[in-house]
């Protein structure tokens, strides 16, 4: 599977998207028009190992619910991802069953040599 996990008004996932130069076959989808299933984030789970990996603590709603005083379990983490999009580290590549997760310049390194050699 190729696909990535982005918003399109994310100057930051643009950017990352344009280093990686993906090609034509990668289905994109921009969490914010098109919501993230089920489905999906359960496939992205199985792949990272956790929901916690996938969820953004740099959230403006993280804070402003106060969500680092709380005790939160895998479950709230996926369901508050699937509850609102700004919840889902950015952007989320899926390349040959690997998982790439948020845009710290390691991972897009390491998404980058494993989609361009």
């Amino acid at each position: 599977m190729k696909k990535i996990y982005y918003l399109s008004t994310c100057d930051t996932c643009k950017r990352i998207m344009n280093e990686l130069n993906l090609s034509s076959d990668f289905v994109l989808q921009d969490i914010k028009s098109e919501a993230i299933s089920l489905v999906q984030i359960e496939e992205m789970k199985s792949l990272a190992g956790s929901y916690e990996s996938l969820f953004s603590k740099r959230a403006r709603l993280y804070k402003e619910r106060d969500l680092k005083n709380q005790s939160l379990t895998e479950d709230d983490y996926k369901n508050l991802i699937l509850e609102h999009y700004t919840f889902l580290k950015r952007p989320v590549l899926l390349f040959d069953n690997q998982i790439f997760i948020g845009n710290s310049k390691k991972v897009v390194e390491a998404a980058n040599i494993a989609i361009n050699g």
